[in-house]
């Protein structure tokens, strides 16, 4: 990839960040999946209220999922880009998350230790592209 844009340098923390937000979002979107193709191997672990919430989850909670999912894998993807819409695609996650984690506490199976820090990623990952946007690394 090119290093230097519109004589803006691309510094290596740059990479390193975009490269493990990559490998967290890829395996969230991993697990969605699994959800939803082998749920009996998803939910294996997971306690019965857990289990039973998945099965019954109303669909504003299921979108809000969907979209703290894939909102992530996509803002991963603009920041390997270089694309400033990362920026946007975390906004929406971050926003797809907290109706998806609102929704497991209101049902009793939000897990504090998981949900933080996925929303404490998410958060720190829309904060940088930020400001990775106003020095013009994302474009």
């Amino acid at each position: 990839m090119n290093t230097e844009t519109y004589g803006t340098k691309v510094p290596p923390s740059f990479w390193i960040v975009t490269g493990l937000g990559l490998l967290w979002n890829a395996f969230g979107a991993y697990l969605y999946l699994l959800s939803k193709l082998d749920p009996e191997t998803a939910l294996a672990g997971a306690t019965p209220a857990m289990r039973d919430y998945v099965a019954t989850m109303p669909l504003w909670a299921h979108i809000g999922w969907s979209l703290g999912v894939w909102g992530s894998a996509l803002g991963s993807v603009l920041m390997l880009v270089r694309s400033r819409h990362a920026v946007t695609a975390f906004l929406v996650s971050l926003l797809g998350a907290l109706v998806s984690f609102g929704a497991q506490a209101r049902a009793g199976v939000f897990d504090a230790k998981i949900g933080v820090t996925v929303l404490v990623v998410i958060a720190f990952l829309w904060w940088y592209c930020r400001n990775e946007t106003a020095k013009g690394i994302l474009r």
